[in-house]
């Protein structure tokens, strides 16, 4: 039977590869394969206290570090019953920023863009386009450096914990965010418009379910403690198991999710779907200027939704600050009992991001983490048979062309396949 196999998905986060079976023009199987060694997260937390667990899972990925470890945190705080000041939820909400600013900064300018441009690497594309690579890493950078101003360091940062924040940043500091994020809104209006007016394949459109946090008060943000879903359903955080539905495949080793059987997709494209509307300022202008109806067909707009979502964060900033600066600084919340069970979830740069403990007696005793790419997985190998059928059936379709075409689906994902490759059971399924 004829194949088409790309051994190694180059610019994700991990080693994965395409593997598609095809007969006649049609496609017979589609197989995004992770070979990578299952990492164990979840019993490596037990036994351990709350505290401990906090400061092991960041270690799951070094590029969405503060996303896992502001879910943890939920998770404790809502299984303690510990409710922390305002003053608090602002500044990781400030932590978050950095972290989406940094991702989605590397995933446009240097993971993303290469593809759109006709380029192996970022490195190569600096004899046309060093300007807009500048660009990219000025935002990398200070999305680096709200995190290591916020969280102690940039990567793997301990000062944010449960109940509040080891050390509290100083007015200089977030003056120099502040300042720096009004700075750069031009640089995040260009990227916008720098993806705006790219070309965008559409051999691999088809729809799919959205799921993203609702965020409080109707805003555009990254928390939430529900769940809103484009059929028109919205549920609690709580029923993370019957929104996810995880399952084991035989070819990976990362897990697979559906939602009442079909795939669906988390992540920027999905939040600014269900959310977009929700956005202001410039963000919102936007939105408004590059939105349409395809964006819920096409998996490659996720790419135009981090820009949005770039602009969203450097416009938030200086609001945010202004109210920190103001606000009394709060010491450290200690929860007043040792016992409970609850999920957390954040929305991580690739998605939403579920973590659930079980504590008695001041230790962990059962966890579960529902990573984003581990819900994208069968939303990306639909997206991969559809394109392979349509461009088979184009006349003059090279492989290397259809190939390209494959690699730029998973990477429209952003997956990470260390955080996936989480825990896998003995029971294999391989439906």
């Amino acid at each position: 039977m004829p194949e088409i196999e790309v051994k190694h998905v180059a610019r994700i986060e991990g080693h994965a590869g395409i593997e598609i079976e095809f007969e006649r023009k049609k496609v017979k199987k589609v197989k995004i394969k992770i070979p990578e060694g299952p990492r164990l997260f979840e019993t490596l937390v037990l036994g351990k206290t709350p505290d401990e667990a906090v400061s092991i899972v960041p270690r799951i990925c070094a590029i969405c570090s503060v996303s896992h470890r502001l879910a943890s945190i939920t998770a404790v705080e809502r299984a303690l019953d510990l409710r922390v000041p305002t003053a608090t939820k602002l500044m990781r909400t400030l932590m978050h920023y950095g972290e989406m600013i940094e991702s989605n900064s590397l995933h446009v300018f240097l993971l993303a863009l290469p593809d759109f441009l006709g380029y192996p690497n970022a490195i190569a594309m600096t004899d046309k386009y060093a300007v807009q690579v500048l660009r990219g890493l000025r935002l990398k950078r200070f999305g680096n450096r709200i995190m290591e101003i916020t969280s102690a360091r940039y990567t793997h940062g301990e000062n944010p914990n449960v109940g509040g924040f080891h050390r509290w940043p100083n007015r200089t500091e977030l003056l120099e965010i502040k300042n720096e994020a009004e700075r750069l809104i031009p640089d995040g209006v260009e990227t916008v418009e720098l993806l705006r007016n790219l070309h965008y394949p559409t051999s691999m459109e088809e729809g799919l379910i959205f799921m993203c946090l609702n965020p409080p008060t109707e805003t555009y943000g990254f928390t939430g403690d529900s769940v809103l879903i484009s059929t028109g359903e919205e549920k609690p955080i709580d029923d993370y198991l019957e929104l996810t539905n995880e399952r084991v495949v035989a070819h990976s080793t990362a897990k697979r999710c559906r939602y009442n059987g079909k795939p669906y997709a988390v992540g920027p494209l999905a939040r600014m779907n269900l959310l977009g509307e929700r956005l202001h300022g410039k963000a919102a202008d936007a939105f408004k200027h590059c939105y349409s109806l395809t964006w819920v067909r096409n998996p490659l707009y996720a790419n135009q939704a981090r820009a949005i979502e770039i602009l969203f964060c450097l416009e938030d900033i200086p609001r945010l600050v202004d109210k920190l600066i103001e606000t009394k600084i709060p010491g450290i919340k200690e929860p007043t009992t040792k016992s409970g069970k609850a999920v957390g979830a954040v929305e991580a740069p690739r998605g939403a991001l579920y973590h659930y403990y079980e504590i008695e007696r001041g230790y962990i005793t059962d966890a579960n983490f529902i990573i984003p790419t581990t819900q994208n997985l069968d939303a990306m190998e639909r997206h991969l048979r559809i394109a392979t059928e349509n461009l088979l059936e184009s006349q003059g379709a090279k492989e290397k062309d259809i190939e390209l075409i494959l690699e730029m689906v998973v990477r429209s994902y952003d997956p990470c396949v260390s955080c996936s490759v989480h825990l896998v059971d003995l029971t294999l399924d391989s439906k």
